[in-house]
């Protein structure tokens, strides 16, 4: 499974993340597992700038887009010597302009010529960008264990009646090695 996660990484424009990510793993979101021509760009969404200046995601040479709701110049100064793009897109309103206007990221990147974006966060972005219905499909990947308590795949929030549950139409279900792959689609997004 983590072989065929590199091959989607591989597939895609841009790998976005969230600065939670980020801080609890370092991760590096490269390619390494598969044979490609090319990194995806990295995508970081980082409301208040916390991403450290030694974070791994600096290591690649490839191009690092680091998006924020922060006006902290001095910090936005020092990810730029580091490498890194910021662009400020704070949310359009007093309750979210403390927030990354997720949306207005996605029309961004689409200006700079990402048409595939491939999303590896947590559960609190996740949650964010399904609510605001910003996700065509879904890839997870089930493996036959049971580890935990875990934390879940997305902070959706209560519902109050089964009627306000995502809906989701299948695409593919396959075997991959021991686990499986699930491709799972937003009914009326983009094909």
């Amino acid at each position: 499974a983590r072989t065929d996660g590199h091959a989607w990484r591989a597939r895609a424009c841009a790998v976005l993340t969230g600065i939670g990510t980020v801080l609890q793993d370092d991760p590096l979101l490269d390619v390494r597992l598969v044979p490609s021509t090319r990194q995806p760009h990295l995508v970081l969404v980082d409301s208040r700038l916390q991403l450290p200046l030694t974070a791994n995601l600096f290591a690649p040479k490839r191009q690092l887009l680091i998006y924020t709701a922060s006006d902290d110049a001095a910090k936005a100064e020092a990810l730029r010597a580091r490498g890194a793009t910021v662009i400020r897109l704070p949310g359009q309103t007093p309750q979210t302009a403390a927030k990354v206007d997720l949306a207005a990221l996605l029309h961004d990147l689409a200006a700079r010529e990402v048409n595939e974006v491939h999303v590896e966060a947590g559960t609190q972005l996740n949650g964010s960008l399904l609510r605001e219905g910003l996700v065509d499909e879904l890839l997870v990947y089930l493996a036959p264990k049971l580890i935990g308590q875990g934390m879940g795949m997305a902070r959706l929030g209560p519902l109050d009646d089964l009627a306000e549950a995502l809906a989701l139409e299948w695409g593919t279900v396959e075997r991959v090695g021991a686990d499986l792959r699930i491709l799972a689609r937003i009914p009326g997004r983009d094909q």
